[in-house]
């Protein structure tokens, strides 16, 4: 009897454990895999990418109190040059490299496990992980600095011309906003203009411009206006000069990539094409001279 209530009293336990466990899953499913699953949902990548998404932002929330200042203040300012792609925050950033160092470091595992190596080489794909989305970011940076500086041309002959026929500033860069092409330049000329139709002043709104792109010939040609507006300068005059100085300089910067060509092209010449050529050439020449008298 002893034994038999023993074995009743562990299987009761047992049960009781397993109807714990139980109702605990329920709990987390009804309370964080529901909402996961809702905001996977209304993401608008969906499938995997909205999975990734979502786990990303979850886990930027968590280091939202870990995070020092610093790097906060870094990281913002680099996504706003570039033009916050996917919308994503410093404390998403801070959570693609964990999850780049934690990815890294398995296939370093993996990679010295195979090779033989030691286990000290795993951390270089770890630190290539940690460090990837920063060079991520900044290669959108440069993306985006040299859409707008192909754009900055055509818009500033635009902004030219009609300021020529008589618009003023507002109504000119409207005009540009809704003829110009597409792309972050456009975009930054519509933040600006949004800002001037709220009541900021023209350096306030071209300065805050300067401050979210950071290009220096953006730059310069935001500054020339704005002193030619605290000098009373006509806007038509400046804004002439300044596109004739920037096609100018845009030419300057073709004949340089010009003439730096041959030289990135030697590289490539001398390890790829040459030595495919003496083998070509020279090839049946040593063949012959080594294997010739084979026959004979």
């Amino acid at each position: 009897m002893g034994e038999l209530a023993t074995h009743a009293l562990m299987l009761g336990a047992a049960a009781s454990f397993a109807g714990f466990i139980g109702f605990l899953g329920m709990g987390l499913y009804t309370n964080l895999l529901q909402r996961f699953f809702a905001e996977v949902s209304e993401e608008s990548a969906g499938g995997v990418r909205g999975v990734g998404s979502v786990a990303i932002r979850k886990l930027g929330a968590a280091n939202r109190g870990v995070m020092w200042p610093g790097y906060e203040t870094r990281m913002r300012r680099r996504l706003t040059r570039a033009g916050e792609p996917s919308g994503y925050k410093p404390e998403d950033i801070l959570a693609l490299q964990e999850i780049g160092f934690a990815v890294g470091l398995v296939f370093g595992l993996i990679f010295t496990n195979a090779v033989k190596a030691n286990l000290a080489f795993s951390l270089v794909g770890a630190a290539v992980g940690m460090f990837y989305p920063l060079i991520w970011v900044n290669d959108q940076v440069k993306k985006r600095h040299l859409q707008i500086s192909r754009a900055l041309p055509y818009n500033l002959d635009l902004l030219t011309l009609s300021v020529e026929a008589g618009l003023d500033f507002t109504a000119a860069l409207a005009k540009v906003v809704e003829k110009g092409k597409v792309g972050p330049l456009r975009e930054e000329m519509q933040v600006v203009l949004k800002q001037l139709k709220m009541g900021k002043t023209r350096e306030e709104a071209l300065k805050a411009m300067i401050a979210r792109v950071d290009l220096p010939a953006l730059t310069s040609f935001v500054t020339a206006l704005i002193q030619a507006d605290k000098m009373g300068t006509s806007l038509g005059k400046v804004l002439r000069i300044q596109s004739t100085q920037l096609r100018i300089d845009r030419t300057q910067r073709a004949e340089k990539l010009a003439n730096e060509a041959p030289v990135k092209m030697l590289f490539p010449l001398i390890a790829c094409i040459f030595p495919t050529v003496f083998m070509v050439l020279f090839g049946p020449i040593v063949f012959a001279f080594m294997y010739g008298n084979v026959g004979g």
